[in-house]
């Protein structure tokens, strides 16, 4: 027989002492509390009624074994602490013992569900179920950002030691193929009227033309330099459409823009004593 809790037995003794029913526990009957309210607990899905059993009214020896009344609930008491009650009552009595117990017991046993015992599920009889089992793993989840970048080596280096190897090779086939064209021996009693510097130092040398040697040698060209140099740090913007680099393309316009068109003039338009001529109507004083 499965234990019965505590609160429906001090429940079954508050109701006892209502209805004006000993209470097994205070009346020294000789009865445990526990088994007297035994069989089931108060939650019990017994068919309720307005009306107690007639026989908690009056004496037991009306009964008879044909005449026996189904158990029924009244007031939240299962009906079998109610049918149990009404036996004691008929016994303390003197009517009709025997076969109200007989048939008390048989009322109970039909009144009372049997509570299947557990299954055991688990080691040990354990009736505990995992719902799931959660693998362990990162509680942020991190994704990587896409971006338009690569690294430098391999991707960036291999791309210029190729570039290079390239250029090496067309410059080795160009100069076995095509001759110098270098001019005589330098005669220190005959200079070359214009003397002029190679074409990548022309625009320097237009600029002495116009300006002071330390506004055209240092000024200028020192100027020219710090712009480029600062160029990056006030325009930080990462894309690489022209659209969006106005700034930078600007700059690196007028800068090439201004040194070319220094080179263009100290080559074609510098004639004898470095003077300014156009060079459809004196020609061309420019050699390599």
């Amino acid at each position: 027989m499965p234990d019965i809790p505590e609160h429906l037995l001090k429940r079954s003794a508050e109701r006892r002492k209502a209805l004006g029913l000993p209470v097994p526990g205070e009346t020294g009957e000789g009865e445990p509390a526990a088994p007297e309210a035994a069989e089931e607990p108060a939650a019990a899905e017994a068919p309720t009624t307005e009306e107690a059993p007639a026989a908690e009214a009056g004496s037991g020896g009306e009964e008879s074994a044909g005449e026996e009344k189904p158990a029924k609930s009244k007031g939240g008491v299962p009906a079998h602490l109610l049918e149990r009650s009404r036996k004691r009552k008929a016994a303390a009595a003197g009517g009709g013992g025997a076969t109200a117990a007989a048939g008390g017991a048989r009322a109970a046993a039909t009144a009372a569900p049997t509570i299947p015992a557990p299954a055991g599920t688990g080691p040990g009889g354990h009736t505990q179920r995992l719902l799931t089992v959660v693998k362990s793993g990162s509680i942020q989840q991190t994704r990587a950002e896409t971006q338009d970048k690569v690294h430098t080596w391999p991707h960036l280096l291999v791309i210029e030691f190729a570039a290079l190897l390239g250029v090496t090779a067309m410059l080795l086939v160009f100069s076995a193929l095509v001759k110098a064209p270098l001019l005589g021996l330098a005669d220190v009693n005959q200079t070359p009227n214009p003397s002029k510097a190679p074409w990548y130092f022309l625009g320097l040398q237009e600029l002495l033309t116009m300006f002071h040697p330390m506004v055209a040698g240092v000024t200028i060209p020192g100027m020219g330099l710090f712009l480029l140099m600062v160029a990056p740090y006030v325009d930080k913007n990462p894309s690489n459409k022209p659209a969006d680099r106005k700034f930078a393309i600007s700059l690196f316009t007028l800068f090439l823009m201004f040194w070319a068109v220094l080179v263009i003039i100290g080559s074609f338009f510098r004639a004898t004593g470095f003077n300014f001529v156009f060079p459809w109507n004196a020609g061309i004083y420019f050699d390599l």
